[in-house]
């Protein structure tokens, strides 16, 4: 089934972005699977084509237009759920080898069948929990970029997020109206994590879309102390 993407080619043309029909078709799949594998497990609560659009398509990429992404080679998606942001990222950036990380397997085989359907390359899903695979040689400071779009506050967030990021890397945090509070919050824990005082804050426009988007920039100035990221328990119990 096609989908009606007017607004999606006009949010992305509102962004500054281009796009080729073979990246609409990809979204197009990208809906068609999300409905379907929806109504056997609950991935999303946006399930009308148009939503699924703006609150997922267009909030997603629109980091597209604050940060370059030429300029880097791997990111990874922690939390990504249904892989938002990640996959479209992915599908506008094909350069980018990106690993998708969530904690769910049941949310993993979707992503696996999304990747195959779109003739993704370079993509790995992984199965994990965060404080887990951040400990792991391969993954740990290995990163160019790390996002997420999470709904933990941003200094539990960052404790599962900046020990990703290669030192000179950045961690990006989706965030809404509250983010310039937690950021106030997660003081200690950023410069505890990433060697970085003062964090950039961008408000972002998302087309079509009446909410208020934020994203918080972390760029990581040095290495994360090996303690971290330390057990969920601990990480939610007394947070940085």
């Amino acid at each position: 089934m096609k989908h009606d993407l007017t607004k999606l080619k006009q949010g992305v043309q509102a962004l500054n972005i281009d796009i080729t029909d073979e990246q609409l078709e990809k979204f197009d799949k990208y809906i068609s699977l999300l409905i379907h594998w929806n109504k056997k497990m609950n991935l999303t609560a946006i399930t009308e084509p148009e939503e699924i659009i703006v609150d997922h398509f267009l909030d997603s990429i629109s980091i597209l237009g604050e940060i370059n992404m030429g300029e880097y080679d791997s990111i990874i998606d922690v939390g990504t759920g249904a892989g938002f942001p990640g996959l479209p990222i992915k599908i506008m950036e094909p350069h980018l080898n990106l690993v998708l990380l969530d904690s769910l397997k049941k949310r993993t085989e979707f992503l696996k069948v999304v990747t195959e359907e779109l003739k993704l390359s370079n993509v790995e899903i992984i199965h994990s929990r965060a404080e887990d695979l951040a400990r792991q040689e391969n993954y740990r400071e290995n990163f160019d970029l790390v996002v997420s779009r999470a709904v933990a506050s941003l200094n539990i967030l960052a404790e599962y997020c900046v020990p990703f990021a290669k030192v000179g890397g950045y961690f990006v945090s989706y965030k809404g109206p509250a983010a310039d509070e937690e950021l106030q919050e997660s003081s200690k824990a950023i410069e505890v994590l990433s060697g970085q005082r003062e964090p950039e804050i961008k408000k972002v426009s998302v087309p079509f879309s009446q909410k208020t988007h934020k994203l918080v920039i972390i760029q990581k100035n040095t290495k994360t102390p090996k303690k971290y990221p330390r057990s969920p328990g601990k990480i939610k119990k007394s947070p940085l």
